[in-house]
Order: C-alpha cells, then sequence, then structure tokens
C-alpha cells in the first residue's frame, strides 16, 4: 500500500503532520480539489490546530494555481464551513482531524450546498489525480485570486432560525468546547439566547491542554459532569475539537447518549414536520427506530459517516438524521450535521416540556448500550470477518449485516462490529436489555476481538 492508501479515508483526509501530510500534499490536493470541483471559487476554513495556517496557505496556492480564486474564511468549525458552502454556494475545503490527537490534521472536502466529497463520490478521483500527476497548472496571469470572508455571524443567525425563541426558558447551560472551535461558535450561537451560558476550556488550542476534544469517550466528560453539578446547571454540552458534534449531560450530570439524543430531536423534528422520513446510523438503539415510529415518521438505517448519510438524504428528502457518535444532520441546514443545532433544538424541548432533563430522557432511554468500545488491531478487516464466521457457527439462525462493517442481531440483544475509518481500530457497539446482560456479552466479544486480532 502506497502513503496515501493511508491517508484518504472513507469520508475525508486525515493523518499525521507532518510525517504523512504535508505542505507539498496540502497543495496537491488544492489543484486536485479544485481540477474536481469545476467551481470558479473555493472556500477554505481551519480549525485552531497549530498545523492548519500553512496547510490551508499551500491548498490555497494549489487550487489558485488552478486558475480558481480561493475565499478564506479563518477560524470556523466545521459546521461553519458547511453552512458557508451552502450559503454563498461553493466548494469547500475544512481541515481540521476533528477528535483526532493534536499531531494529527485533516482535509474534509464538499461541493456547494454541503454536499458531501467522499470515497465514492470524488475522494477517489481526486487522488488519483494526485497519483498520477494529471494537474495542469494555469499561466502566472491567470491564476486565482485570494479573499477574506466572516460568516460566523451569519451561521450563528442560521443555527438560530431552527428554535422558537419565545419558547426558550433561562436555561442554565455549562459547555465543555476542550479548547476546539466551540470557544469561538458557541457564544456566538448563544447571544441574545435567554440562557446563562458557561463556557469551560474556551482558549483555541490545538494541543488540547486540558482533556482530548472526543466527548464519546466517558473520561472525557468527567470535567463537565462535575461542574454541572457545581453549578446546580440543567443542561451541560460537550463539543468535540471541530464543533460539529455535540454530547448532551443531563441536570443530575448523567451523560445523554448519542441515540437518546437523536430519539429526542427526531420526535420534536416529527413535531414540526410531521409524518416525515428520519435517518439513523446502525449503531444507534431500536429504541431510535421505534421513537421515530411511534411519533408517525418513516425510519431509515444507514451506514456510519457523514458522506454517506447526507447522500440517503437527498434521495430520500429525510428531515432529519442522527448517529451515536453526536453528529445530527438537518435537512434545512443544507442537509449538513450541526452540534450547536442539535443542541438548541435540545434546549428548546426541555424548555416546552417544563421538567429537568434527567425526567424528559427516560421514556428514550429504553435499553443498555455499552458506547463504543475501540480495539486496535492490525488488520481490522480481517478481525470482522472471523468474528462473522464465529457468529455463523455458534448462531446459525442470528441475523447477519454487513451494511456496515458487522450487525448481528439476535433478538434480545444485538453488537456490531466494524473497522475504524479513520484510524486502525476495531470499533465494538452492544446493546441489550439490561446491564448485566449488556456487560457479559461486551465481555465475550471484546475477548473474541483480541483472540482474532
Amino acid at each position: 500500500m502506497g502513503p496515501l492508501d493511508e491517508i484518504f479515508k472513507a469520508y475525508d483526509i486525515r493523518a499525521v503532520v507532518p510525517d504523512q501530510l504535508d505542505a507539498e500534499l496540502a497543495r496537491k490536493v488544492g489543484s486536485a480539489f479544485a481540477a474536481f470541483a469545476r467551481s470558479p471559487k473555493i472556500l477554505i476554513g481551519n480549525d485552531m490546530r497549530p498545523s492548519g495556517p500553512e496547510l490551508v496557505a499551500a491548498f490555497s496556492e494549489g487550487a489558485t494555481s488552478m486558475g480558481v480564486d480561493v475565499v478564506l474564511l479563518g477560524l470556523v468549525s466545521t459546521d461553519e464551513l458547511f453552512y458557508a458552502t451552502g450559503a454563498l454556494d461553493a466548494p469547500g475545503a475544512m481541515f481540521t482531524a476533528s477528535h483526532n490527537p493534536a499531531r494529527y490534521n485533516g482535509i474534509k472536502l464538499c461541493l456547494a450546498g454541503a454536499k458531501p466529497v467522499g470515497a465514492e463520490s470524488g475522494l477517489q478521483e481526486i487522488r488519483r489525480a494526485i497519483e498520477t500527476g494529471d494537474l495542469r497548472e494555469v499561466p502566472e496571469d491567470e491564476r486565482g485570486t485570494v479573499s477574506y470572508r466572516d460568516v460566523l455571524t451569519g451561521y450563528a443567525e442560521k443555527v438560530r432560525s431552527f428554535v422558537d425563541r419565545d419558547a426558550l426558558r433561562p436555561l442554565r447551560v455549562v459547555a465543555d468546547t476542550a479548547n476546539g472551535m466551540g470557544g469561538l461558535v458557541v457564544p456566538a450561537v448563544f447571544e441574545g439566547l435567554p440562557f446563562d451560558l458557561e463556557v469551560m476550556y474556551g482558549e483555541l488550542d490545538g494541543n488540547f491542554p486540558n482533556h482530548p476534544a472526543d466527548p464519546i469517550q466517558p473520561a472525557n466528560l468527567a470535567d463537565l459532569r462535575a461542574r454541572v453539578l457545581e453549578r446546580g446547571a440543567d443542561v451541560g454540552l460537550a463539543f468535540d475539537g471541530d464543533a460539529d458534534r455535540c454530547f448532551v449531560v443531563d441536570d443530575k450530570a448523567e451523560p445523554v447518549s448519542g441515540s437518546t439524543t437523536t430519539a429526542i430531536v427526531a420526535k420534536a423534528m416529527l413535531e414540526k414536520f410531521p409524518g416525515e422520513i428520519i435517518l439513523y446510523n446502525l449503531i444507534c438503539s431500536k429504541a431510535v427506530p421505534e421513537v421515530i415510529k411511534e411519533n408517525g415518521g418513516t425510519p431509515v438505517v444507514t451506514r456510519v459517516g457523514h458522506s454517506f448519510i447526507k447522500g440517503i438524504m437527498a434521495e430520500t428528502g429525510a428531515v432529519f438524521g442522527g448517529e451515536h457518535s453526536g453528529h445530527y444532520y438537518f435537512r434545512d441546514n443544507y442537509r449538513a450535521d450541526s452540534g450547536s443545532i442539535a443542541a438548541l433544538v435540545m434546549l428548546e424541548v426541555i424548555s416546552k416540556a417544563g421538567i429537568p432533563l434527567s425526567e424528559l430522557r427516560k421514556p428514550f432511554d429504553r435499553y443498555v448500550l455499552s458506547g463504543e468500545i475501540n480495539s486496535e488491531v492490525a488488520e481490522p478487516g480481517r478481525v470482522v470477518d472471523a468474528i462473522a464466521k464465529d457468529y455463523a457457527a455458534l448462531h446459525p439462525d442470528a441475523d447477519q449485516s454487513r451494511l456496515d462493517g458487522l450487525t448481528v442481531d439476535l433478538g434480545e440483544w444485538w453488537f456490531n462490529v466494524r473497522p475504524s475509518n479513520t484510524e486502525p481500530l476495531v470499533r465494538l457497539n452492544v446493546e441489550a436489555p439490561d446491564r448485566a446482560s449488556c456487560e457479559s456479552h461486551t465481555e465475550e466479544l471484546l475477548a473474541l476481538i483480541r483472540d482474532r486480532s
């Protein structure tokens, strides 16, 4: 495998800087994306990682060398970049490695209107252009220009448009932005709303000095949970590094899973848009499709990952889609995901309900989930195939799906094991009717993963 095999993922580019991703490669990606997008201009944003400015400059040079104008948005969240590609009707490139450690960076690419560019929708074509060197630069006097634009105000207004401001109550909210882009965008989104907002770790620092910007990991919620109790807050919000994902903590400092948040937001969206289609990825709890059906909607299951979900959303016209990992997609947001929109919808639901989130969530918490457990393995695909064979032999009547990795439904409980799209990991998710059963099956599967790795 060549080096590009390791950094061109299913739906973005992600790698260690500068060992795998450096300025030279960023310049080539800029040229190749400009040729692929066939647009007179490209929008470029970056998160707070120290490597961002150099990579953005190189990418910009590559794009302008193809005769394309570049509009630099500066420091933005990923969902802010997606918003800009819709509002300004232009392709975009976001430099971020999301929740990965500081030594990583990456590039998320999309066409105008936040249309995704993934492995099956252009990313491999861009890679082939880089490998073949088939990139014809224009003469010096025909090169594109570079300009700058601030879109934060428009983005914040777009996010606030998803809720009824008159229905909002003065809830006390703590947001842990983990030194990521949430430190910039969350205060802007909350401006003018009747919430008492406290931001933790709001200083932008791509070295993540306080804790990793990965809120799906329970350990990274510890500081937020403690602060919610200290302040007597109604809600805690945890954002990842590029602030497109959001996890919620209730008034008792108990984490609300991405599945439960998806179910609550789905119900709220169906109240506003009766009978619509709602998407959920195959890692979500069985409670999600149950809630969608109970509220008159049509549930449609998808693979994990933004490029896949946005594609299905475009095909089906779905009004909303949710993932277990804290990504929430909205049709009226150019089908793009936004942690900030989901956070405001949750706060609107709590405001209207007039009861604490710890009570509101109970009808949606129907099963016990293991959470996503990662195991580092040399050959993730081989491990998944081996487990598929094991369970086919042990439980020949169980339903197996290979939509994304391996999902095995054994009636009362189910699990999914799949290779990571960004790291050399196998990701395990288990759901069962009670905690003892969930823990037992999780231990059983982790032992199999270790034995096969």
